[in-house]
């Protein structure tokens, strides 16, 4: 792996572990699902525009569409409108630190379901990855954590998960941009029809709101789809995929230094054992993929 991959991993790193706080600041002063919709309205047709300017085709194959409804509704609309809802309650780092755990339950799921080998390393990354989260959670559950937000995030990481698992390679053949473009449209109307429908359309407007709205829409939305899209690329989705592994320190550190959210020495040693698990899933995952 050269310098200039792993620059790209860290920042798509950043970029994906920053959206949990800046989502923090958006749901504090405006309806979580509406404000969902349009941020992947406004991030979809730029996705759909770059896409086209880039000669990309909205011409997909049967499998491609599959994945462009399915991640559109179980990513966006789910996984993304549940973690939204439940962080008017739940802090960014709790959410951050939930969210993180999909490798996790993508390779015990992967092993447990599809019957694919994870080795000694891979299994004792997951057994980390379990004791890791039990710790935080313990912790953050006995500190007055609100379990429905709790619950929320985990039924969306749990809906990220399944839909993993569906569309694997569903969205070879090109045309990347573009479907992540459409998926995002997919997620808009979906969660634009919801939110109408049942969210009272009270917005607290201020320059914070303004300011986490466009970074949301335009840094981890658009920015870090583009900067993943080059990594895979550049090393392979597996490789590439290791960065994941930075995403529960990221993500609590960027919470407390701009939310300003304390982090405890439970909190600390949990995030640790989590990412120790994940970067194990991940390294055990690359020695078994065909070279």
């Amino acid at each position: 792996m050269d310098i200039r991959a792993i620059l790209m991993g860290l920042a798509f790193a950043v970029m994906w572990s920053s959206a949990f706080t800046s989502a923090r600041i958006i749901v504090a002063s405006a309806p979580p699902l509406t404000a969902l919709s349009l941020r992947f309205l406004v991030s979809g047709i730029f996705g759909v525009l770059i896409a086209l300017a880039l000669r990309q085709s909205w011409r997909l194959t049967r499998p491609q569409w599959r994945a462009t409804i399915i991640f559109g509704i179980c990513q966006n609309a789910l996984y993304l409108g549940m973690y939204f809802m439940a962080m008017r309650t739940v802090e960014a780092s709790l959410a951050a630190i939930i969210a993180s755990t999909m490798p996790l339950l993508v390779g015990l799921a992967s092993w447990a379901l599809l019957g694919q080998r994870i080795g000694l390393v891979g299994g004792m990354g997951l057994v980390a990855g379990v004791i890791g989260v039990g710790i935080i959670m313990g912790s953050r559950l006995q500190g007055g954590a609100d379990l429905y937000g709790v619950g929320l995030c985990i039924g969306g990481v749990l809906a990220l998960t399944l839909a993993t698992l569906a569309v694997r390679g569903a969205t070879s053949g090109g045309n990347f941009l573009m479907i992540v473009g459409l998926q995002m449209l997919v997620g808009s109307v979906a969660l634009g029809v919801v939110g109408l429908s049942f969210e009272p359309l009270v917005i607290d407007w201020s320059w914070q709101l303004i300011a986490a709205f466009i970074y949301t829409t335009l840094i981890p939305g658009l920015a870090a789809t583009l900067v993943w899209f080059k990594l895979v690329n550049r090393i392979g989705a597996i490789k590439a995929a290791t960065f994941h592994f930075l995403n529960p320190f990221l993500g609590v550190a960027i919470a407390a230094v701009i939310l300003g959210e304390t982090l405890g020495l439970t909190d600390m040693v949990g995030v640790a054992i989590v990412m120790a698990g994940i970067l194990a899933v991940q390294l055990s995952r690359q020695k078994q993929a065909p070279a």
